[in-house]
């Protein structure tokens, strides 16, 4: 089971790290071009944060099922960061009179930037991947 467990979180990698790069590309692009934010910025912006959520859930279940190091403080720190400025940033710009995408430009922005800090963290980098 923990096996599983590390497999999912190790492969959702590539998925949170592809959804976070769209969402930078589409909002950077809306900036850049003046468009109003739109449902695809809002859907994208929700998609990496449902994502990174479901990520810190499956380190969690990983973190109870395995072995305890020290290198997971700063794993966890920078991933717990992650999420809540992922989070924060859409919650924020959706409550605005007039959402813009420069918010979450940033808070994607900043939260790939943790992600990367948290992965290399533990000693691995953003694209390789371990056996156990």
């Amino acid at each position: 089971m923990d096996r599983m467990f590390f497999y999912a979180h190790s492969g959702l990698r590539y998925l949170v790290l592809l959804a976070g790069v769209l969402a930078l590309a589409y909002f950077a692009f809306g900036l850049v071009t003046k468009r109003p934010f739109d449902k695809g910025g809002r859907i994208l912006g929700a998609s990496f944060a449902g994502l990174l959520h479901l990520q810190v859930l499956l380190g969690i279940l990983v973190l109870v099922t395995r072995f305890y190091y020290p290198a997971l403080i700063g794993h966890i720190v920078m991933m717990v960061l992650a999420a809540v400025t992922a989070q924060v940033s859409m919650s924020v710009n959706r409550r605005r009179p007039q959402p813009n995408f420069v918010l979450p430009l940033v808070g994607v922005g900043l939260a790939i930037v943790f992600i990367i800090g948290g992965i290399m963290a533990i000693g691995r980098g953003v694209f390789t991947t371990t056996a156990l």
